[in-house]
């Protein structure tokens, strides 16, 4: 029989256990000695301790990771999201040990790690991308000048990692020196790598992923798209599915499924995954990157679909051809994800760890909550402060508002703050509602 290890913590860890358990297939836990109370190590069929509670002393610790696998006779690890998840050095050594990974294979992990080489491949594959350059060199008058070939305002990025670090808008060149800086900095400190590019930036702009699944035999489809654009400081908090930009554009929208599709089968894509684009506000779209995981707002699109995509992803390691061709998904209805921080607005989203006193998710037939919270849990402070996420079904996207204003009136969490006032906030402004929303409408319309 086969072995899930589960090389995270907290609701995915969860989601994963849950999912498996429904294949009969069995789950092993992995925690810190401060998650050794969670949830995930509750559910699973065995739980091992891997550290303290230091991320690169216990769940960024391959070798203790792999370990663990061998002791407890895993046949598969499922790395989540965060973490190890785009760690193609990780996914390799799986391989060497013989460990199946759920992911795509490490070349694949390679090319799409590297967002300058990875755009550089889409462009030869005929995807629209980006105006960009890879910063070379410590001559700011050369860079300068290569600026004023895209023009500003651009955008400066680390070549790898993701989750909104290292990250700057440049809109003037007295400022790009630092910016690059910056870039340089928190790129060395989060990912370890100090490359940094620099692209056009789009104001106003969409950022729109398709989620894909493939398998091993070449089949490839995609579940539709996720409208992530609404951000803090480039970190998603409130995703939804269909887009209500592509809504109103379905030949743009059979346009970007089909660059999808491409981008998965030009890179040998195996596993479930999201082709990113960014779109302007006259709907030319632009391939921004491959993130070769599990999203954290994966949820809102199982909720159209009704397909399982963590069950997807582990039929497809364990070797079976996708069950569903493109013609089979159906979309039906819409779906919106609140993601719910142990944070508090009122003090510039100051991280709010603690003892949870009172915990009451909302329900009813259109509410789904991830969440490995519970009455008396203890919120670390040293990890990411999501806590849960709230997703709302609908008929129509006028009824999953509804649905998730009721959601989040009943939420109630006492003992720390979390972000549930800022998202009703949100859901309750004008633009909102007409689906008038992009990158920068958080920092422009809500926190002004």
């Amino acid at each position: 029989m086969e072995k899930v290890l589960i090389a995270n913590r907290g609701e995915i860890a969860v989601r994963i256990i849950r999912a498996c358990k429904e294949l009969d297939i069995k789950t092993v836990a992995v925690y810190s000695t401060i998650d050794k109370n969670s949830l995930h190590v509750k559910y699973a069929d065995e739980a091992h301790c891997i550290g303290p509670a230091e991320v690169n002393k216990s769940y960024m610790k391959k070798e203790t990771l792999l370990e663990v696998a061998r002791i407890s006779k895993a046949t598969a690890i499922h790395p989540g999201y965060g973490f190890l998840s785009e760690d193609p050095a990780f996914a390799n050594l799986c391989q060497i040990y013989g460990v199946k990974w759920v992911g795509p294979p490490p070349s694949t992990m390679e090319l799409v790690a590297n967002k300058v080489k990875a755009k550089d491949f889409m462009r030869k594959q005929g995807i629209p991308v980006l105006l960009g350059f890879k910063v070379e060199g410590e001559n700011i008058g050369d860079i300068l000048q290569s600026v004023e070939e895209i023009r500003y305002p651009v955008i400066v990025k680390a070549v790898y990692g993701g989750g909104g670090r290292g990250i700057r808008v440049v809109y003037n060149a007295k400022d790009l020196k630092e910016a690059i800086e910056i870039a340089y900095s928190e790129s060395q400190k989060v990912f370890g790598q100090n490359e940094v590019y620099l692209e056009k930036y789009l104001a106003k702009a969409r950022h729109i992923e398709f989620q894909i699944l493939a398998d091993e035999y070449g089949n490839v489809i995609h579940l539709g798209e996720r409208d992530c654009s609404l951000q803090r400081k480039y970190q998603k908090i409130l995703e939804e599915t269909p887009s209500p930009f592509l809504m109103k554009k379905p030949e743009l929208r059979e346009q970007m499924a089909e660059y999808a599709i491409k981008a998965a089968k030009a890179i040998g894509y195996v596993g479930a995954g999201t082709v990113e684009f960014i779109v302007d506000s006259q709907g030319n779209c632009y391939f921004m990157e491959i993130n070769p995981r599990l999203q954290v707002e994966h949820g809102i699109t199982e909720l159209v679909t009704g397909i399982d995509i963590v069950k997807q992803q582990l039929k497809i390691t364990f070797h079976e051809p996708l069950s569903l061709k493109q013609e089979d998904v159906k979309f039906i209805g819409h779906a919106i994800e609140c993601r719910i921080n142990a944070e508090d607005p009122d003090r510039g989203f100051k991280p709010s760890p603690g003892i949870v006193n009172t915990f009451i998710p909302p329900g009813g037939p259109k509410v789904r909550v991830d969440t490995a919270v519970y009455q008396g849990y203890n919120v670390p402070s040293c990890y990411d402060s999501l806590i849960a996420k709230i997703m709302a079904y609908g008929s129509d996207r006028e009824e999953a508002i509804r649905v998730m204003n009721r959601a989040l009136d009943e939420f109630i969490i006492e003992g720390i703050s979390t972000t549930i006032p800022f998202h009703k906030k949100i859901i309750n402004t004008s633009l909102f509602k007409k689906g008038e929303i992009y990158t920068d409408f958080v920092a422009k319309e809500i926190l002004q």
